[in-house]
């Protein structure tokens, strides 16, 4: 845990947040600026800061985050109408939180490419 964090901070209970599921190595939270009628966070516990920082030993970590994420999107009933899956990584793609996540977006028909 990064004790400057905000998705660190909501794992741990010290900020609200909605959240969708939790368990030992993840959590799923509802995006407070949704873009869609379903926008959820699939966090790791484990704090890594992007894409760029996984090592190999998290591998299964991020399978374990996009079976969550489909999981997700089949609880809102949009997996067979489709959903949209994102990682950003760092600032010009759109990552606002240093903490690596997952966007699952589903609801509304999604353009590519995106924005």
């Amino acid at each position: 845990m990064s004790s400057d964090c905000l998705f660190c901070k909501i794992g741990a209970k010290q900020i609200p947040a909605t959240i969708l599921h939790e368990d030992d190595e993840l959590f799923v939270i509802a995006d407070i600026n949704p873009q869609a009628p379903l926008h959820a966070l699939v966090i790791p516990r484990k704090h890594v800061e992007t894409l760029n920082d996984l090592m190999g030993a998290d591998d299964e970590l991020i399978g374990r985050m996009v079976r969550r994420a489909a999981a997700v999107a089949k609880q809102h009933g949009y997996d067979q109408r489709g959903y949209r899956t994102v990682f950003n990584t760092n600032a010009e793609a759109g990552q606002s939180v240093p903490h690596v996540h997952l966007h699952v977006l589903g609801g509304r028909s999604l353009k590519w490419p995106p924005g």
